[in-house]
């Protein structure tokens, strides 16, 4: 992956295409082989009737995984991926996101790993936050309308897979 071309990555809100702003996010957008991205959708989709079950939700489908890499600086801002009605966009009917972390997260700053880029969830029900240790190979799945954040990234690179089942 650290040798794949990307592109900044956008966010979604006022319009269906999404645009770069870096205030709210910043990472690199990967485009991996076509052979890597049908791997990962088929891995997905298997997923997906017991995901459907575990959340007790209808999906009918996978939107294409997004391959990130946040690099020394790079974050995204506390936000929901969808299903809070607040929007009419495409991105509204996600149900489910998932995350799948390519690399390791580490409190301290070694070879291969990498510190902060911690994927935070925030609950308004109860105060707090919970930070999700980053392992390779673990995929998480939540609710897509849970506030979810990513710090700022303080050394090394941060990889992961993003996806929605809606």
């Amino acid at each position: 992956m650290s040798a794949v071309q990307g592109r900044s990555s956008v966010v979604y809100g006022s319009s269906e295409s999404g645009v770069v702003n870096e205030t709210t996010r910043k990472s690199l957008r990967l485009t991996p082989p076509n052979e890597t991205v049908e791997r990962i959708v088929g891995r997905l989709m298997a997923c997906m009737e017991e995901i459907a079950r575990h959340f007790g939700v209808e999906v009918s489908e996978c939107e294409d995984p997004q391959f990130l890499r946040y690099q020394k600086g790079d974050f995204f801002v506390a936000h929901q991926d969808g299903n809070t009605g607040l929007l009419r966009l495409e991105t509204e009917r996600r149900l489910v996101s998932t995350v799948i972390f390519l690399s390791r997260e580490s409190d301290s700053p070694a070879e291969g790993v990498y510190c902060g880029g911690s994927l935070v969830f925030t609950n308004l029900r109860a105060p707090g936050k919970f930070r999700m240790p980053a392992e390779p190979g673990t995929l998480i799945a939540f609710r897509s309308e849970m506030t979810h954040e990513v710090t700022p990234v303080t050394h090394g690179e941060r990889y992961s897979i993003v996806s929605w089942y809606r």
